[in-house]
């Protein structure tokens, strides 16, 4: 099974809608709960990067019998320092994200956290993707 959600760039309005519905997608194909968890937060983090720090992009989710693929890709501006941006704390979000509670720097580092597998590709000026990869098992 296959999902794909648009998500716009600065619409803080809609943002974490994309997250739940995936949520709530995984509880009824009966996921175990901290699984579900687990995705929803990446997914949501993932979500919240688009709108912050991009010019929009897609959360595409691919579900097997045995994992769900999570993969985040943004339209520029790519992030030109990856290994910096995976610090917990670092942050390049704007002073309007961050008047709205958003932008702490933890965003990377608790979706790798929340992963089995985690990959991240950037081109400074046009794109990053990120590739989340969780094991599942059914209830």
């Amino acid at each position: 099974m296959e999902q794909i959600y648009r998500i716009e760039e600065g619409n803080f309005v809609l943002a974490g809608e994309a997250s739940g519905n995936l949520k709530k997608l995984l509880k009824q194909l009966g996921i175990d709960s901290n699984i579900v968890r687990r995705i929803a937060i990446a997914a949501y983090e993932a979500e919240m990067n688009i709108v912050i720090h991009s010019y929009g992009g897609t959360l595409k989710v691919l579900i097997t019998s045995d994992e769900v693929l999570l993969t985040a890709e943004d339209i520029g501006p790519g992030i030109s320092d990856v290994e910096l941006a995976m610090q917990e704390g670092y942050s390049t979000a704007p002073e309007t994200a961050r008047e709205l509670g958003f932008g702490a720097g933890m965003g990377l580092a608790n979706i790798k956290r929340c992963a089995d597998r985690f990959n991240i590709v950037s081109n400074a000026g046009q794109f990053t993707r990120l590739s989340m990869y969780f094991h599942i098992k059914a209830r």
